[in-house]
């Protein structure tokens, strides 16, 4: 349908810079809207959106189109940062990209283009929309190594009803080259990096700025002291680099000589422990069944139990087939017919079939 009022997302990147000019191209009348989400320390190496907004109002003149910016800051602290924060204080591992989508690039803005008079938004994820009998599906992008669908299965049927992701069908080599002879100022602009608000800083040194750090010991899961860690909330399950205790043989003390490396297996709350295990294929690193809270379905229907979907634990992974085993209004547990690597707390679990997304939860 040609004609619509479209608000697109426009981040300052290439993405959906050619998302905005897919859309002007098909007819419709396009208004860019750059989100401004965080404003501490927005002024460094890390994190500075005015060059961003730049870039976009670049694109936004280059294509022919108006564009507003908006600030959500106080929005994202209260719905996605403190959560973010209390999940790692209680030793979990976040994603803040997903809650993000949710509650801020699907809901806030959203809402905000609505008042705006549009029909629908659009932005520059690599992801697909499709309308079969009446209900709205989450599908992967084309290009698999860029799909997104992970970050966005908490999408309901009313955001997607209102939602497009033109570059769906495209691969990134494909969209740099439309900018490039649309010549578009960030054509060639690198993608962006890490966390939303955090970007490529020094993680651990981020996080020191907004929670105490509390030192503690680090365990062998057969008993032997091996060292200190920094605080629980600075290490992830499957981690191997930065836990200062190379040297160690498997079954001994630290002091004996070479051995495989070391990862971190589990976080011992009570006692403040991290508990590491040697070698990557470690039985305590694989598991074959997780539980998980929070579900949210796309279709707002449960998935079936005991048939074969496919499901990740992280966004990188490969698809591995499953089965969920049971699954309520409060979440599902999960039986995988391979073992799983670094299964992760505080992540989230997406389940698919074939190349649609039927959505998923938070590893409890």
């Amino acid at each position: 349908m040609t004609g619509q009022r479209i608000i697109v997302g426009m981040s300052g990147g290439v993405d959906s810079a050619v998302a905005a000019l897919l859309l002007k191209q098909q007819g419709h009348d396009v208004v860019g809207l750059f989100m401004k989400n965080w404003e501490d320390d927005d002024d460094d190496q890390y994190c500075n959106s005015r060059e961003d907004l730049v870039d976009a109002v670049s694109v936004a003149d280059r294509i022919g189109i108006e564009i507003e910016a908006v600030n959500f800051s106080a929005e994202y602290k209260e719905r996605v940062f403190t959560g973010f924060l209390h999940e790692y204080q209680s030793g979990r591992t976040p994603n803040p990209d997903i809650l993000c989508n949710a509650e801020i690039k699907f809901k806030s803005f959203l809402e905000h283009a609505v008042n705006m008079g549009a029909d629908c938004i659009a932005t520059g994820h690599y992801a697909q929309v499709r309308e079969a009998d009446g209900l709205f599906q989450l599908l992967k992008a084309e290009d698999g190594t860029k799909d997104q669908s992970y970050f966005l299965h908490r999408l309901n049927q009313a955001q997607l009803s209102k939602t497009r992701f033109p570059l769906g069908n495209l691969y990134k080599r494909e969209v740099r080259e439309i900018a490039r002879k649309a010549g578009l100022p960030n054509h060639d602009k690198k993608d962006s990096m890490g966390i939303c608000f955090i970007g490529e800083r020094p993680f651990r040194e981020f996080l020191n700025r907004y929670l105490p750090a509390d030192p503690g010991e680090i365990w062998t899961l057969d008993g032997h002291l091996a060292g200190r860690h920094m605080g629980l909330m600075f290490y992830t399950i499957g981690q191997r680099q930065g836990l200062g205790i190379g040297g160690m043989r498997r079954n001994s003390s630290p002091a004996e000589g070479d051995g495989d490396a070391w990862y971190v297996a589990a976080k011992d709350i009570p006692n403040n422990r991290l508990l590491v295990v040697q070698g990557h294929d470690h039985d305590a690193l694989l598991k074959t069944s997780l539980t998980a809270i929070d579900a949210n379905w796309i279709s707002g229907t449960l998935p079936h139990c005991n048939w074969v979907y496919n499901a990740k634990t992280r966004y990188r992974q490969k698809d591995a087939p499953c089965t969920i085993a049971r699954v309520d209004d409060r979440g599902c547990d999960i039986e995988f017919a391979e073992p799983q690597w670094a299964v992760t707390p505080g992540q989230s679990v997406v389940v698919y079939e074939s190349r649609v997304c039927l959505g998923g939860g938070i590893i409890q």
